[in-house]
């Protein structure tokens, strides 16, 4: 048994889901948060099944009490949190004139509020014990922008800056604070969003809309995108920190 813990949000499906078969493959002690109740518990069978050690923690990581005592109760009961992943997040696509406003707070709420809850919680925790690495997952789009895409693009965005002041602020003490920037991931979430042929328009893109298309001729798996941030964590990285690693297949060209 590992004295590893990490803590994964959004972890009942998509990337969210890899990453926590990723780091249950490398050792970690995994408590894993979301709000799906079905879906967790999947997850936790497959984990079970595989051998990996687990507790599923069904919580709205925009309640910062409910986070706050999840937190606490993971601390006690499996042990000191060593990494933390924020991949929980929600799309709502619209323009500006048809965004509602309970849209956008969703948006803001889950994408860049909940980041701020877990990493308050979480990272001065790991500044007392002097070790600890976090990951927060963003989008390409918080650097490109993109059409009927302004309050993911804004929240990821806002997600992704806070997570490197956050970096600043505790690196003296040992702490490293990444990002992982995906685009077009093969998840639920952009099968619903693009349609049955959503995955070869990605690849191909649309001049109409100003997107390019991917360079290396396919979208992103989770687990692809998983094996970065499992990285990022991993001492292999541990001289790098503040940084945002774009995983895209080259749509934005670099331009992070």
């Amino acid at each position: 048994m590992t004295d590893k813990v990490a803590v994964i949000t959004g972890a009942a499906g998509g990337i969210g889901q890899a990453v926590a078969h990723r780091l249950g493959a490398a050792g970690y002690q995994l408590a894993v948060l979301d709000n799906a109740t079905d879906a967790l518990a999947d997850l936790q069978g497959q984990l079970h099944d595989a051998g990996r050690s687990v507790t599923v923690h069904e919580v709205d990581v925009t309640a910062y009490e409910e986070v706050a005592q999840t937190i606490a109760r993971i601390e006690a009961d499996t042990g000191p949190i060593s990494a933390l992943v924020n991949a929980a997040g929600v799309l709502r696509p619209a323009t500006l004139e048809s965004i509602s406003a309970a849209d956008w707070s969703e948006t803001f709420a889950v994408n860049a509020l909940a980041v701020m809850h877990l990493l308050r919680l979480v990272v001065p925790r790991m500044a007392e014990r002097g070790y600890g690495s976090v990951v927060t997952v963003s989008s390409n789009t918080a650097h490109t922008p993109r059409i009927g895409m302004g309050a993911y693009a804004a929240s990821k965005a806002a997600a992704l800056m806070l997570t490197k002041c956050v970096g600043l602020e505790y690196a003296s003490r040992g702490i490293r604070v990444n990002v992982v920037s995906p685009g077009s991931t093969d998840t639920a979430m952009l099968r619903t969003l693009a349609g049955p042929d959503g995955i070869q328009n990605s690849v191909r893109g649309d001049q109409s809309s100003f997107k390019l298309g991917i360079p290396l001729g396919r979208v992103a798996t989770p687990d692809r995108v998983a094996s970065v941030i499992a990285f990022l964590l991993s001492d292999e990285a541990a001289h790098i920190t503040m940084e945002n690693l774009t995983v895209d297949g080259g749509a934005t060209l670099g331009m992070s």
